[in-house]
């Protein structure tokens, strides 16, 4: 499989992009190359198109099945096993943000909890634990509130999204309809 430029520098792109979000470069560009290809492919042309080891692949698309990012698919009369994308741009979406949280928000807000639980000894304990609460109360909402988004349907998140702004307009205009009915 050869790659065009354009196809070539989304998939390069992707790769470094992945190693921020929790998954190593080969793997970021193993997914971003099963996003935009239209038909599944074989771990062999995965190999070919990135130029890297069967075995580096085998191990990547392990990685991303762990995730539930991609599937596995066969083709009548062939024994080879086919990959392709799970689910549409927005499930990658919500199962990278959920992954995210299970690895980084909870074990914070574990840790939070158990430092929260604790007498502090002295006063110093005490403003700690006062920033250590709302640095928990801030992750926590956060928690909240993206587990709320990940119950909508891509039509919804889409529309919410558009909105951008205009939310702040409309929280802005209650906060004065509030007002007056308080004077």
């Amino acid at each position: 499989m050869k790659m065009t430029p354009m196809i070539e520098t989304f998939v390069m792109h992707f790769g470094e992009m992945g190693s921020r979000w929790g998954f190593n470069r080969t793997v970021g560009q193993m997914y971003a190359l099963l996003v935009i290809t239209k038909d599944p492919i074989s771990a062999n042309e995965i190999a070919e198109a990135l130029s890297i080891s069967r075995g580096n692949v085998s191990m990547g698309l392990k990685e991303l099945q762990s995730w539930q990012l991609i599937q596995l698919q066969h083709k009548p009369a062939d024994r080879k096993d086919y990959f392709q994308t799970n689910g549409s741009i927005w499930d990658m979406a919500n199962r990278v943000f959920e992954e995210r949280r299970k690895r980084e928000m909870d074990p914070t807000l574990s840790l939070l909890r158990d430092i929260l639980l604790d007498t502090p000894a002295n006063e110093q304990e005490q403003h700690a634990q006062d920033k250590l609460k709302e640095v928990h109360d801030l992750l926590e909402g956060i928690t909240k509130w993206s587990s709320e988004l990940q119950r909508l349907s891509p039509e919804k998140l889409d529309t919410l999204m558009k909105l951008g702004s205009g939310v702040g307009k409309v929280l802005d205009m209650k906060d004065k309809l509030l007002k007056r009915t308080n004077e």
